[in-house]
């Protein structure tokens, strides 16, 4: 689950936080702990104050880092005790791809917006970094995790030329979470930044913050791979998370295009695993379809059981057979809601149907698929049953 920035501080500058946004946490977490039941909470989920947005520009100012200071010394100590595990920002890679979700940014005509989104990022990673010090200081009992966007890019063919662009366009998820785990600025980013005359405004002491205060684990979404090529002639495009991939022929694909591949979450924990040394956290794995409910409302959606069953026995491979530490495994999402990546209804993710419409019709009555009952089943067996 994600705290709202605003609920705590509504023009995200405020000295003083609102005590009823405080309260409203309060009261899940202290429900969640009558039921042993362990949050895992997201500081910042595409989640910028529209007064920051408008005063400050949003996280292209510096001004942000103690803003997000604020917010997060006051979360930590209002929720010390009730929760341990925390993620600063929600797939942070994605402020590439949309920079407004991610960030909070609208760029001007004529701005590089290139520059304007890693100086941007530069804010953020700054800003976790600080909030890991933070956590830790508040609370040593404290975890603190980054978040990506995951899901490999797979080389078109055995071409060289494919495979290093499947390198190559990894590194944007990857530069992220390397400042966030490893604590400094990879190699291959200077080089880009050089060649494309990007200039990073730090702080004197910004890069000795970044290297004291890494991550202590990795989380990731996974939903889909995808395919990456060299040449141009070679698409044949389909969708994806936020951005699109070369059409997989070897997989099955959505009703959306995003393309279905539960060894490529193997797969991406082991690499993952490799490259960081740090426990992994898969926090969003899930299926967006079309949900036909019967005259009660109830969906049998065993297409949707399919596709969690078979992500959970290729989870489970990378813990028993590759040695993957994998702190845990939640879904996105419980509750049908509007898609992000489409801001549609109709792609439902949940394990309760809400009867409501892309044009916001329906009853919104809340109706138990056939998949609640089976994770219930998965949950309560802590995964080994999930047939």
């Amino acid at each position: 689950m994600s705290i709202s920035w605003t609920r705590i501080f509504p023009n995200g500058d405020d000295l003083v936080p609102n005590e009823e946004g405080l309260k409203f946490y309060e009261d899940i977490f202290l429900e969640l702990k009558k039921y042993n039941i362990e949050p895992l909470v997201t500081l910042t989920h595409f989640d910028v104050p529209m007064h920051l947005v408008e005063k400050y520009g949003a996280w292209r100012s510096r001004e942000m880092i103690d803003f997000h200071q604020r917010y997060c010394a006051t979360v930590f100590k209002r929720y010390k005790g009730l929760v341990k595990y925390w993620l600063t920002f929600n797939e942070i890679n994605m402020l590439l791809h949309a920079p407004f979700v991610g960030a909070g940014l609208c760029f001007e005509e004529g701005e590089d917006e290139t520059q304007a989104k890693y100086q941007a990022a530069h804010h953020q990673l700054v800003a976790s970094s600080l909030a890991t010090k933070l956590a830790h200081e508040i609370d040593p009992e404290n975890k603190v995790g980054c978040m990506l966007a995951g899901g490999n890019n797979y080389p078109y063919s055995c071409r060289p030329e494919d495979y290093h662009k499947a390198i190559i366009q990894d590194h944007e998820g990857y530069f992220f979470i390397d400042i966030q785990a490893r604590g400094y600025y990879p190699a291959y980013a200077k080089k880009k930044f050089e060649r494309e005359n990007i200039v990073i405004n730090m702080a004197a002491d910004d890069e000795a913050i970044l290297r004291e205060y890494p991550v202590d684990f990795v989380s990731f979404s996974y939903y889909c791979s995808r395919v990456v090529s060299a040449f141009p002639n070679d698409k044949m495009e389909t969708a994806g998370n936020i951005y699109g991939s070369i059409k997989n022929p070897y997989l099955k694909s959505t009703e959306w295009g995003w393309q279905i591949d539960p060894l490529g979450l193997r797969n991406s924990l082991n690499v993952l695993y490799d490259r960081y040394q740090k426990p992994l956290f898969i926090v969003e794995n899930g299926l967006g379809a079309i949900d036909n409910p019967d005259e009660n409302g109830y969906v049998e959606d065993d297409y949707r059981i399919e596709y969690l069953r078979e992500h959970i026995k290729a989870l489970k491979d990378a813990v028993e057979i590759d040695g993957i530490d994998l702190l845990g495994y939640t879904t996105w999402g419980c509750i049908d809601l509007v898609a992000s990546s489409t801001g549609e209804m109709s792609k439902r993710y949940g394990f309760i149907y809400v009867d409501r419409d892309n044009y916001g019709n329906g009853t919104n009555k809340r109706t138990k698929k056939k998949s609640f009952y089976w994770y219930k089943k998965v949950i309560e067996s802590n995964g080994e049953d999930i047939e």
